[in-house]
């Protein structure tokens, strides 16, 4: 089988190769996918050039923690799957040497996830790190809820900073699925366009509008949880952040704290890493972007606000460089055939 592999880490053109290697068989409690889109998202590209997640594994390493696909073989004791079931699959390359950017991975199977044979694979592919970011970014107050469901936030109001981005993208489709009122901020009116097709209730163009003026008159209470891809932005949010809210980072950035904001608002602060949620909360963010996907409430491509990228598999260099270089939508290669 064909494998993209890199032997250090480096800029994508220099280290990154297609390999032949063996097949590898599914052990017991295993199931080995055959992957038809493999996704690129910025942590795949921070591991492959050296300044990812650490998670204790070094290189030759087969890059990307997300795919979608179909089973191709079970394991000992596998159950609940089938082979030719349609499926995506979650963080296949952390704590691993070997991520999607292949046309065959074994993996554990709770790390392999049915989706209904109406699903495109470029859903299942967009999933993975993104939506089970987002869920736990919407579920991080400590009144919950711990699972996202129909209702599960009826009343409340989110406020989705950057929502033409892919994780931006799904706390919108996964808040609204979950019965709240969404707004979100974007940089321009193309990016804005994309944020209303994934269902906002209010886009705001911060570079052309009064960011905080425009959530007030939208929100007179204030956002009930705001997530939030800058640290930059700490100020805003505690400007306009309802009383008892919270703020859910999921990128990295070193910041100053105006904590007598926090404080006054006696907001929640909570900072997300998918790969190191715990078990109980991992499987309910799965769970949850599952039932959301399988009932059609979750949907990439640009009709749904995430335009799907493509990349044939020789050319899996140039798709991690595109999302180097900030590609708005989702990076997928072709790894194999539907």
């Amino acid at each position: 089988m064909r494998a993209a592999v890199f032997h250090q880490p480096g800029p994508a053109s220099d280290v990154l190769r297609i390999v032949e290697r063996a097949l590898p068989p599914a052990g017991a409690g295993q199931v080995r996918v055959r992957i038809v889109l493999s996704a690129v998202n910025p942590t795949d590209t921070g591991t492959r050039a050296g300044r990812g997640v650490p998670d204790g594994v070094r290189p030759p390493r087969v890059p990307n923690q997300d795919g979608a696909g179909v089973v191709d073989a079970l394991g000992e004791g596998v159950t609940g799957l089938e082979a030719g079931d349609r499926v995506w699959v979650w963080d296949a390359g952390y704590g691993r040497v070997d991520g999607t950017a292949q046309e065959y991975v074994v993996l554990p199977r709770r790390q392999v996830v049915r989706m209904n044979d109406d699903v495109p694979f470029e859903t299942g592919a967009a999933l993975g790190i993104p939506a089970l970011t987002a869920h736990r970014c919407l579920t991080a107050a400590a009144a919950g809820p711990a699972r996202l469901a129909p209702g599960a936030l009826a009343g409340r109001t989110v406020l989705v900073a950057g929502g033409a981005g892919a994780v931006g993208n799904a706390a919108i489709q996964l808040a609204k699925w979950a019965g709240a009122t969404v707004l979100t901020t974007v940089s321009s009116t193309a990016k804005a366009e994309l944020a209303a097709a994934a269902g906002a209730d209010a886009v705001i163009d911060y570079r052309a509008e009064d960011v905080a003026a425009r959530v007030r008159e939208l929100s007179p209470t204030g956002p009930h949880l705001i997530v939030e891809v800058s640290t930059g932005n700490l100020d805003l949010d505690l400007d306009v952040l309802a009383p008892g809210g919270d703020i859910a980072i999921y990128v990295a950035g070193r910041f100053g704290m105006p904590s007598f904001k926090a404080m006054l608002k006696n907001a929640g602060l909570h900072f997300v890493l998918t790969y190191t949620t715990t078990r109980e909360q991992k499987d309910d963010a799965v769970a949850a972007v599952a039932e959301a996907v399988n009932a059609g409430a979750f949907r990439a491509g640009a009709r749904h606000g995430l335009p799907i990228i493509r990349f044939p598999f020789d050319r899996v260099a140039e798709a991690h460089e595109a999302v180097e270089s900030h590609a708005v939508g989702k990076v997928v290669i072709e790894v194999t055939r539907p």
